[in-house]
């Protein structure tokens, strides 16, 4: 039998946006919606089965209602642009699933709903309508069903004409006068005052109607209620007429224009590699057959046995060989070398492990540092080769890095990628190659060397196109002179580690759950009673029913207890404080108390964590495996963790040196305002110095909540924040936040200025670049959709500032490996985390290694304000800080 389905877009990509963290692919793009929407679409068309569908959404914020109540939705907040970006981007999905979605000036998606669905319900169509609001309620029938999401996206209530009545004791068309009686503040539908839900369905079971309830107020229990229904029985009216979805709206189309045939899955797949939603996209692919990709072109390879290696020793003597590594687990640190290719870009040359650590003329080529190799990755291959107690040196090229540094907007940058976009293809993906998952096979002898000898041969032919994009892009001073040369201290700092006690980790974990025990005999005292407190709805009704503290945020089946509520609720009652801290030591011990201990190697008694050079659009580095730049600091225990993080031989400190503010000593330098330069120039404090110009004060009147409020600007104007991100940051409304942003301008004119000039520049070249020449395309300023264009835009402004600083203490690392091997100190970076280095250091050179790191860092760039570093030294991570 014909199904369909009815989608409220607007209802369900707004449920998405605040249901799930604010999401980007590494081009800046918010993807949070989209992914929700995404996921609510594919598990509806899976348990659904409808062979039609149709997505309505609001066309804009005018409707019919407003000629009758201008008011109509008139106190809802601005929509973030976070949000509006997005919905472009859900259209352009549905398009990828051949759904067709609509919109009609004057009319709200639920008008456009209700009337497909009565014309589907009068033909005898089975109907479900998907949404997240219950005023649809009214549009259920014998043959129209509401599916209700509650917790998230895909979570979702089904609503008959009996569930209806289950719930609230009405039919269907009844939740129009429950509306009347109680109004809806979100919609600004004024409704009776004091007149809730409760009240309001006591009414409707005794008189029916909100016509009875007013022909009947003699009747009405109370004076109180009498009075208010007397005196508001035209609003009582004007509410229900508000809530009455329109069911004729003029329509150019009709249900055979909504047949759904399944989706193409060549259409959608594409989007989703560029939204990098890579669950989903294995859920499209899931169990096809790879059997349909070409087959790959024949190459030569030949395989070097260690009897007969002597007749390749010419081959290792020309100028330039491309080399490949392949190895049998994604973490290098913990991967067996299973083979290793190497090309001249005519013949390729296959050997394993066993072959490699026979063969002389090999190993001295491979540490030949006037050898020039090609390579993919050169990080992991040095530390795979290093395992394997070979040495690894001249290295002159790396694809990985040159690919990232010609556009890190990118979606991937996986070998097979590169060769798409640069050679035109010719090299299936590794998937492709093993399978996936659990479906991940060994490679016959033949099929390896081949798919590796492709690898190697690719990798000889991309050098020179790249080396020619370098060059022209401006990039090779970056590439030669910076980045590649940080491979090798970003190597060895992952070879050799960073200690970790591993008893103190333990003795802290411990300690930790014993918080966690107290804390829940404190939330269970404070409550009366014990609960679950991981369960959202059971302490939703120790919060709210029991304590009876204010509902800020309601699903359609319970309370809100995220984060953000809570924190809000905190100053109310002392157990929300208590369940805040609950939550976070119970993240300290799962995340990294016990996250850390799994990757502590047996061997070292080290934690060694991978630095990625080549995902961040703004060239910062990030780490894995585990990633010790995310190890909270706001709460003590937090901070804690650092103990565990000492140095490897005893009589040794641990140094911390911070670059102070690098970010706004950027934006003075590109900005060249003269408030800002100057308060740099002077040492001054400069978020005390952003408090006094934008709230107009002295110096000794700034408060606390003044300077929190101006730092909160300061770093947000860098990171190109937005009222509603500054509103969420400050817990303040966006016109608040948005008079703050305004003042600041005010206060620095030169930022502004330099902010406008460039966007322009951006819009001229269609891209930015920072102070080193590194470039991000943005190729959306030009977008004709403005939501798109606006955060072109921002990320124009922000990213020269990021990125330059990036560069700055990528700068400074490699000025400090040079400093320690040209004064033969025996201290050792550690760890890069955000604006601070960390080393280890004998006690006795702590003081020399101090002054030394304050130069190079200090020095490492020439700008028109004083970079400042802090630095101290301790027994531990924690006490150098």
């Amino acid at each position: 039998m014909d199904k369909l389905v009815l989608i409220d877009g607007n209802s369900i990509a707004f449920r998405a946006f605040y249901a799930l963290p604010l999401l980007q692919n590494n081009k800046g793009t918010y993807t949070n919606a989209v992914y929700g929407f995404a996921m609510m679409l594919m598990k509806v068309l899976e348990e659904e089965k409808p062979n039609h569908v149709l997505v309505a959404f609001d066309a804009g914020k005018i409707t019919f209602r407003h000629r009758d109540y201008k008011e109509y939705k008139g106190k809802r907040d601005k929509t973030p642009g976070e949000f509006s970006e997005q919905i472009p981007l859900i259209k352009e999905l549905l398009d990828a699933f051949g759904i067709r979605h609509f919109e009609l000036e004057s009319f709200e998606a639920d008008d456009i709903i209700g009337t497909i669905a009565k014309e589907a319900d009068r033909k005898g169509m089975p109907v479900t309508i998907v949404t997240g609001d219950k005023d649809l309620l009214q549009l259920v029938t014998e043959k129209v069903e509401l599916l209700m999401t509650k917790k998230g996206v895909t979570d979702a209530d089904r609503y008959d004409v009996e569930k209806v009545n289950e719930k609230y004791g009405l039919k269907p068309k009844q939740i129009i006068d429950l509306k009347g009686l109680m109004g809806d503040p979100s919609d600004n539908i004024p409704g009776i005052p004091g007149v809730g839900e409760k009240t309001a369905l006591k009414l409707l079971h005794q008189f029916g109607s909100v016509e009875e309830v007013l022909a009947h107020i003699d009747d009405l229990p109370g004076k109180k209620l009498k009075e208010r229904v007397a005196e508001n029985r035209r609003d009582a009216i004007l509410s229900k007429d508000l809530a009455t979805i329109m069911c004729d709206v003029p329509l150019d189309f009709g249900l055979d224009d909504l047949i759904y045939q399944g989706f193409d899955a060549d259409r959608i797949i594409p989007l989703l590699k560029k939204l990098e939603f890579k669950t989903l996209l294995e859920r499209i692919q899931g169990d096809e057959s790879e059997t349909d990709q070409p087959e790959p072109e024949k190459i030569s390879v030949e395989r070097v046995e260690s009897e007969d290696n002597g007749k390749w020793e010419d081959f290792l003597k020309q100028d330039r060989i491309a080399l490949f590594v392949e190895r049998n687990h994604e973490n290098y640190h913990r991967a067996d070398l299973l083979a290793i290719v190497l090309s001249d870009g005519k013949q390729q040359l296959f050997l394993n492990w066993e072959t490699a650590k026979r063969w002389p003329a090999f190993q001295e080529w491979l540490q030949d540092s006037d050898r020039k190799k090609i390579c993919y990755d050169v990080k992991a291959t040095w530390i795979v080769f290093k395992r394997h107690h070979l040495e690894s040196e001249g290295f002159m090229f790396d694809i990985l890095l040159a690919s990232y540094l010609i556009n890190a907007s990118e979606s991937g940058h996986d070998l097979s990628d590169i060769v798409e976009r640069k050679l035109g293809g010719g090299l299936p993906a590794d998937d492709v190659v093993y399978g996936k998952g659990a479906k991940r096979r060994q490679l016959g002898e033949q099929e390896l060397s081949e798919h590796l000898a492709r690898k190697v041969n690719r990798i000889y032919q991309l050098c020179p196109v790249l080396e020619k994009e370098l060059k022209e892009y401006d990039l090779d001073a970056l590439f030669f002179d910076l980045e590649l040369p940080l491979t090798h201290v970003l190597a060895r700092m992952e070879w050799n580690g960073v200690k970790v006690d591993k008893d103190r980790l333990q003795a802290l974990g411990k300690e930790l759950q014993e918080r966690l025990n107290g804390l829940t005999e404190r939330i269970y005292d404070l409550a009366g009673t014990t609960f679950n407190i991981n369960s959202p709805k059971q302490l939703g009704e120790i919060l709210f029913d029991k304590l009876g503290l204010p509902v800020l945020k309601k699903t359609k089946t319970g309370y809100s207890t995220s984060a953000d509520v809570l924190e809000k609720l905190a100053p109310q009652h002392e157990i929300v404080e208590e369940i805040l801290r609950y939550r976070q030591v119970g993240k300290l011990i799962s995340t990294y108390v016990e996250g850390l201990l799994k990757e502590v190697f047996d061997s070292t008694g080290k934690i060694h964590t991978r630095f990625h050079q080549a995902i961040t659009t703004t060239g910062r580095l990030s780490s894995s495996d585990p990633n010790l730049q995310n190890i909270p600091v706001r709460l003590e225990e937090g901070r804690r963790l650092r103990q565990v993080f000492i140095p490897e031989k005893p009589g040794w400190q641990i140094l911390s040196a911070d670059y102070s503010q690098i970010e706004l000593r950027v934006l003075a330098h590109l900005s060249g305002d003269h408030g800002l330069v100057e308060a740099f120039q002077k040492d001054m404090d400069i978020h005390t110095k952003t408090a006094m110009d934008v709230f107009g004060v002295s110096e000794n009147e700034v408060n606390s909540l003044m300077r929190r409020q101006a730092k909160a600007v300061n770093f947000g104007i860098v990171y190109g924040i937005s009222d509603y991100g500054l509103s969420q940051n400050l817990n303040i409304s966006r016109k608040e936040a948005g008079e703050f942003i305004n003042r600041y301008f005010e206060s620095y004119p030169g930022v502004k200025v330099y902010m406008d000039e460039t966007v322009k520049k951006a819009r001229e070249d269609g891209y930015v670049t920072t102070m080193f020449h590194r470039r991000r395309h943005l190729p959306e300023i030009h977008s004709r959709n403005f939501n798109r264009r606006s955060f072109a835009e921002r990320t124009a402004m922000n990213t020269p500032i990021q990125g330059t600083a990036a560069d700055i203490i990528k700068q400074a690392m490699l000025r400090m490996d040079e400093a320690l091997e040209k004064r033969n100190m025996s201290a050792r970076l550690l760890l890069q985390v955000h604006d601070e280095l960390i080393f280890e250091v004998p006690k006795e050179d702590s003081e020399t290694l101090s002054d030394l790191v304050r130069e190079v860092m200090e020095g490492a760039v020439t700008l028109s304000v004083p970079l400042k570093v802090d630095v101290s030294t301790g027994n531990t991570w924690y006490e150098a800080k």
